[in-house]
């Protein structure tokens, strides 16, 4: 399991939001990146030096600090999409291989060369800049359907990665909720959202949503 590469946001127009600018065109990018923990969202800090977010409302933030997507899901998509599909095309930071991305636990750990650790926090969520981006109509629908989002990580240790760094999981919780599990329940399996209440390392935001969807307290204290 190893970074296949490390990629960092081009600024460009976001005309699918109304929005100055979007960072969702990441290119990889040679030698060492920084990557620590961005602070809350709402300021469009991200975790790799060079790069951020611009929908501040939606992205950036402790618990999006990192997005990884496998380059076997980039590989599958190629046939459907009619093109060659370069680390980064999907917006993320980090191209795997040999890492089940979508497999991975919320909570579950992961170390990328010596000292950087992330923790898997949730999966994301296509929203109409990546429709956008990719040029495809229905792409949204089409992407929920697949359900192989990719994840997001916190960063736990900050460190520097580059290209060829291997990762190992050193934590993995006991529940079972999955990237995978836990974009199905958000999505278009609500019936699932019982079984992510037990990952309580889910941002607050989506645990907050969860509850609603469940008809409870928006939050533990009621």
């Amino acid at each position: 399991m190893h970074v296949l590469s490390v990629n960092v946001g081009v600024p460009g127009p976001n005309p699918w939001k109304g929005l100055r600018a979007t960072g969702i065109d990441k290119r990889p990018v040679a030698g060492p990146v920084a990557v620590s923990a961005p602070g809350p969202k709402g300021t469009g800090a991200v975790g790799l030096a060079g790069d951020r977010a611009y929908d501040v409302k939606h992205h950036g933030g402790a618990d999006q600090a990192v997005y990884a997507y496998a380059r076997e899901d980039l590989d599958a998509w190629e046939p459907e999409l009619g093109r060659p599909l370069a680390g980064g095309v999907f917006g993320e930071n980090l191209t795997t291989v040999g890492l089940d991305v979508n497999g991975a636990l919320i909570g579950e750990r992961w170390r990328i060369g010596a000292d950087l650790v992330l923790e898997v926090s949730c999966p994301r969520i296509p929203c109409i800049t990546f429709q956008g981006r990719l040029g495809r109509e229905g792409w949204i629908a089409r992407f929920t359907r697949a359900a192989v989002p990719g994840a997001y990580l916190r960063v736990v240790e900050p460190g520097e990665i580059s290209a060829g760094d291997p990762v190992e999981i050193v934590h993995r919780p006991s529940h079972d909720v999955s990237i995978a599990l836990a974009f199905r329940a958000l999505t278009l399996e609500p019936g699932l959202l019982p079984e992510l209440l037990v990952a309580d390392v889910l941002p607050a935001e989506d645990l907050a949503l969860i509850r609603r969807r469940l008809g409870g307290p928006a939050s533990a204290e009621g």
